[in-house]
């Protein structure tokens, strides 16, 4: 049976006739999910066509998620979406519940035919590597979220540099890149800045700070704010055997370990704001309503997701920094 046919003179290009021909074959049902394509050199020879030309048509229907090879067998139906015209190749640090405003922002903002698939590195290079390198080719579009991982840049470059926008953490050697992200080191130092006079009763700012898993900016902008202001202030990586003291204000960046905090104040028998102060960073629903609502430094995450879908959808080479802002609540 006959799947590709190209016609001389059409004014439509070969490989787009490829592209249709393959199309048509999975929407009349002769092809279906899991079927193997006839091969690349036997669609050439069938329509005396260059090879270049009918592997730029399986390329496309790659990258769009409908086909996919495997080495030494072949290329083979993947999807019977034929709609689908772009499929984007989504990179996140890790999910938690602004991660989820940023991506369902992000989701809602694309418009149809386009597939977005989600992958997660937890901080770890080797997961981040694999993930990378088994994803080369296969998308219109890489969305990469490096984290605080250091040396990013080899393992990026296996992308095609057209293809790739950075999400959320951003550094110097990542500047070629398009990107959306927070200045971690400005907007901690001038949140803080904003809420000082509800900080200047505390006796001591204690930052806890997972250097595994947080930007290193929060912490130099911590340190440059406390310094400047001449606060006395500690960091620490975790709670354990901590004893909390009257007076101190706690700067939390996970919400576990807000959770930890309010339950090791309430079974010391203290007050939040009276006795700790605490300051969580990224705002969410929860956080305007626990204990009457917990202070935040957040960046917007909504705007986040809506500003990198524009970016992608028109093209655009940009490097944008979001808007980032102190919320205050009851909790100092």
């Amino acid at each position: 049976m006959r799947i590709v046919a190209v016609k001389e003179k059409s004014g439509i290009p070969k490989y787009k006739q490829i592209v249709a021909s393959i199309e048509a074959a999975i929407l009349d049902g002769t092809l279906k999910k899991g079927d193997r394509l006839p091969s690349l050199n036997h669609i050439k020879t069938q329509n005396s066509l260059s090879r270049d030309t009918v592997l730029t048509a399986f390329n496309e229907l790659k990258t769009r998620g409908i086909i996919h090879s495997i080495v030494g067998k072949g290329y083979y139906v993947n999807s019977e979406d034929v709609d689908v015209n772009q499929k984007i190749f989504l990179l996140f640090d890790e999910f938690n519940s602004f991660k989820e405003d940023l991506y369902n922002s992000f989701l809602s903002n694309l418009g149809e035919n386009i597939q977005v698939d989600i992958f997660f590195h937890h901080f770890n290079l080797e997961m981040f590597s694999k993930l990378i390198n088994d994803n080369v080719g296969n998308y219109t579009t890489y969305v990469i979220m490096p984290a605080n991982l250091k040396n990013t840049r080899q393992i990026i470059e296996r992308l095609p540099k057209e293809k790739v926008y950075i999400l959320d953490q951003t550094n110097p050697d990542l500047k070629e890149y398009p990107s959306i992200f927070q200045n971690f080191k400005q907007d901690i130092y001038q949140g803080l800045e904003t809420a000082l006079r509800k900080i200047r009763p505390y006796q001591k700012m204690v930052l806890l700070y997972p250097a595994a898993r947080q930007p290193e900016g929060i912490l130099t902008g911590f340190k440059l704010f406390c310094e400047h202001q001449g606060l006395d202030y500690e960091v620490i990586d975790n709670f354990m055997n901590r004893e909390l003291t009257s007076g101190e204000l706690y700067i939390v960046l996970d919400d576990k370990n807000l959770i930890r905090i309010i339950k090791r104040i309430k079974e010391q028998g203290l007050t939040i704001a009276k006795d700790i102060g605490l300051i969580s960073y990224n705002d969410t629903l929860l956080k305007e309503i626990v204990e009457g609502g917990i202070t935040t430094i957040s960046t917007d995450f909504i705007l986040m997701g809506q500003r990198l879908a524009q970016m992608i959808l028109n093209k655009e080479f940009a490097q944008v920094e979001n808007p980032n802002r102190l919320i205050i609540r009851k909790s100092i």
